[in-house]
């Protein structure tokens, strides 16, 4: 996982657990491109932060399309009735005009008034005044989108945070299955444990198969070790499969292939600088779990460098291709199939 993305799963960690403790800042800024974690803060405050029978006169939730700076404001300087603090959360916060007019109220805020400005999928500009002021007052929660790569350690991470152990190749399939979307990895954990035996904790490919949707016989984590492993006929008859789904997407698979042969190419370079690296050294390269190391030992030794970098200047031509570049005369599950056909070639 990214250093910015375990920063952050470990800052929000502790931000929880000082709202279970009933430890406020009186600002809070959480904005990023993954919402998953402003998010979850954001209702963790709102569920600790008063009791219920405080809630009506001292829990203010409004939609930034809906307010203004000067309404936030004034509502933020009211004084809490028969409570100890009152809450004020504005939520889709960068559809409010006047967004950084937050600053001059959040420079000093009151400690009876807990300020939650809730931004998604956006960021407030670092350089201007709102960000400078929470910062030096409150907290700020900076959520980065998590590159695809980076997806299956997050999961592992994540379910290891709950009591649970995940094999890598399940991990690899529900990444592939959800995507990068936290959000969604989360929503398919929560059906998967529903429909496990009670007091499972082991999860295995057959369970992500079965409960989530998806055959990892077909997917494009297999067409990928396949290839590693030059198998023609199960890489020809994965692609074809993958190819006429209805929801395939050829630049979505071309990304995914992308990844896999530039961690090959970077591979090569780290293995002739250090060939005596141990495998977790390896898997640290790489960027995966140890567990799949041996399939890169042999990709290495099916594409050499010059034919992985054959590989990548493929998958960009396929890539223009596959977006309706020149006008792109092969249907995606042909251009899969000839993809595939090549770089087995390579």
């Amino acid at each position: 996982m990214a250093k910015g993305s375990i920063n952050v799963a470990q800052q929000c960690e502790a931000i929880i657990s000082d709202v279970r403790s009933g430890r406020f800042a009186p600002v809070y800024l959480l904005m990023g491109d993954e919402p998953y974690y402003p998010e979850l803060v954001c209702q963790a405050i709102v569920d600790n932060c008063l009791q219920d029978y405080e809630k009506d006169f001292n829990e203010t939730v409004c939609y930034g399309s809906d307010v203004t700076a000067s309404q936030i404001v004034t509502t933020a300087r009211r004084y809490p009735m028969m409570a100890e603090r009152q809450l004020v959360v504005v939520k889709e916060a960068q559809q409010m005009k006047g967004l950084e007019d937050l600053a001059v109220y959040c420079s000093e805020p009151l400690d009876s008034t807990v300020l939650v400005i809730l931004m998604h999928k956006a960021s407030a500009d670092k350089r201007r005044a709102l960000y400078k002021a929470v910062q030096k007052t409150g907290v700020v929660v900076d959520s980065p989108s998590i590159r695809d790569y980076e997806i299956a350690r997050w999961i592992s991470s994540y379910y290891a945070g709950r009591g649970l152990e995940i094999d890598p190749p399940a991990a690899a399939l529900l990444g592939e299955s959800a995507g990068t979307d936290l959000g969604v990895i989360v929503a398919e954990t929560e059906k998967l444990l529903r429909n496990l035996p009670e007091g499972a904790t082991h999860i295995r490919v057959e369970d992500i198969e079965k409960n989530v949707g998806i055959s990892r016989q077909f997917s494009i984590f297999e067409l990928a070790r396949e290839l590693s492993l030059k198998n023609s006929a199960k890489a020809i008859r994965i692609a074809t499969h993958l190819g006429n789904e209805a929801k395939f997407a050829m630049p979505m698979a071309v990304s995914a292939l992308y990844t896999h042969f530039y961690r090959i190419l970077k591979y090569e370079a780290a293995l002739m600088q250090n060939p005596r690296m141990n495998p977790q050294e390896r898997a640290a390269v790489l960027g995966v779990n140890p567990f799949f190391v041996r399939d890169y030992d042999a990709a290495t030794r099916n594409y050499p460098a010059k034919s992985a970098m054959k590989v990548i200047s493929m998958l960009c031509e396929f890539d223009y291709l596959g977006k309706g570049g020149d006008g792109a005369a092969l249907s995606p599950a042909d251009l899969l199939i000839e993809l595939t056909a090549k770089i087995l070639n390579a």
